[in-house]
């Protein structure tokens, strides 16, 4: 009986992934026949798009999207199919719809890789006129994002679009350094898995590189080149609210927050300013103030904004000084699995609230970050080989107590540790403390 009930168990299980991935393969497949169908976009075809963009004198709006990815499916199907105000601005630009990068020309295409769905708006030669698409939570994007903020970002394309070439001097920063590999299968840690094309005759999702699978190629590389992760690596494309900053999604760059002491509120920005350019460069979106941002070191520097407050341009110098960098919240993104494999064995952490604190007995400023998964497989099953159980809160990582998210213990074990170093977990489980010790990993 027991073997019987084993046996059905596995069948449902077996049975089940293989559903999962056919849905998944569906889904690209069923996407690519629709688009393909409609003619609305060009397909997975940037040269071709380059070649109508330059007979019709359109801006280029190119969409990045992974597609197996749900997190961000309502805003994408609501610009694809149902929003008016949308539809009727993609008619004047010449449309680009990108699912995998493979073979995706990175000297071009430098945007926050742990977004799926990201938009570039370009000129067909090449200039960039902005980016659009932000997240800082994994599956909530509503203060990012919004269709509003899309369609007033769209508007301002095509006016920088109508001034060009007059404006493009002050577009030419929007366009990033000379990368390591011209494009992501050159990437040493993808180069044998995966070719310039998706397989559409085989097994497409397997064979497409997802965007955040760029990020985790660049932090591959450093290591196998034994290089530290930088800070500038480890840290992209920072969340303006990260110092500060918070900007409505319905506008172009309007805040709708100064935090109190943070180093937005020291540089004298003000709640109500609608920041017009960065460093020189029109913004349109919150993804252009993380471009900006992205462009200054974690030793820190210095920009130059110009706000409207009051109707009146106002020039302001934001300061960031050295570690600035480390206050962005990096846990939500894709490409931080491969740091949880690394310095945590597998474990996935969230925080916990006062009140949770309250209950366990620990003090409010105290360290303490709950087990909600622990990985079962491989290199990510490194801590449950060790001992940790989901549940379990972690009130020290290798002796210190004072890392209180879970970004911060992947910054102090890149930063202070290497592989093959073990590092002490000292859990609560219960009433009981212990301490377990796992393996800083490749």
């Amino acid at each position: 009986m027991n073997k019987l009930m084993a046996g059905s168990f596995i069948c449902v299980l077996v049975f089940g992934s293989i559903s999962f991935a056919q849905t998944r393969e569906q889904k690209v497949k069923d996407d690519k026949t629709k688009n393909e169908a409609s003619g609305f976009w060009h397909y997975n075809n940037f040269t071709k798009g380059v070649e109508d963009a330059k007979i019709n004198k359109k801006p280029m709006m190119v969409v990045l999207r992974c597609l197996p990815c749900e997190e961000c499916v309502k805003l994408d199907d609501e610009l694809m199919e149902k929003d008016t105000v949308i539809k009727s601005l993609l008619e004047k630009f010449v449309r680009v719809r990108i699912v995998g990068t493979n073979g995706l020309d990175l000297s071009l295409f430098q945007f926050d890789y742990d977004q799926s769905f990201a938009i570039m708006f370009l000129n067909a030669d090449g200039t960039i006129y902005g980016r659009y698409g932000t997240r800082s939570h994994r599956t909530n994007w509503s203060g990012d994002v919004s269709l509003v903020g899309l369609g007033k970002a769209m508007q301002e394309v095509l006016q920088l679009h109508e001034n060009y070439p007059k404006n493009k001097p002050s577009l030419v920063n929007k366009k990033g350094p000379k990368p390591d590999f011209a494009s992501p299968e050159l990437f040493p840690s993808l180069k044998t898995k995966y070719t310039s094309k998706l397989d559409y005759e085989g097994k497409v999702v397997q064979s497409c590189i997802h965007c955040h699978q760029v990020g985790e190629a660049i932090r591959e590389n450093l290591r196998l080149g034994k290089s530290k992760i930088s800070e500038e690596v480890l840290f992209p494309h920072p969340h303006p609210k990260s110092i500060g900053l918070v900007f409505h999604p319905d506008t172009l760059g309007t805040l709708i927050e100064v935090k109190d002491k943070s180093f937005g509120d020291n540089s004298g920005f003000k709640k109500g300013d609608v920041v017009r350019t960065m460093n020189g460069q029109a913004i349109i979106s919150i993804a252009d103030v993380q471009w900006v941002l992205n462009s200054i070191p974690a030793l820190g520097g210095k920009i130059p904004v110009e706000v409207l407050r009051n109707n009146q341009n106002v020039n302001l110098e934001l300061c960031l000084p050295e570690a600035w960098r480390r206050l962005d919240d990096i846990s939500w993104r894709s490409s931080s699995w491969m740091l949880r494999r690394m310095v945590l064995g597998g474990i996935l952490l969230e925080s916990m609230s006062a009140e949770e604190m309250k209950a366990e007995g620990l003090k409010e400023d105290a360290m303490a970050l709950r087990v909600k998964h622990v990985g079962q497989f491989g290199p990510h099953a490194t801590a449950h080989k060790a001992g940790v159980l989901k549940g379990d809160i972690l009130l020290g990582f290798d002796e210190k107590t004072n890392l209180l998210r879970e970004s911060d213990i992947f910054f102090y074990a890149v930063d202070s540790r290497k592989a093959g170093d073990m590092v002490s977990l000292t859990l609560k489980r219960n009433k009981n403390i212990l301490q377990i010790k796992i393996p800083i990993q490749e």
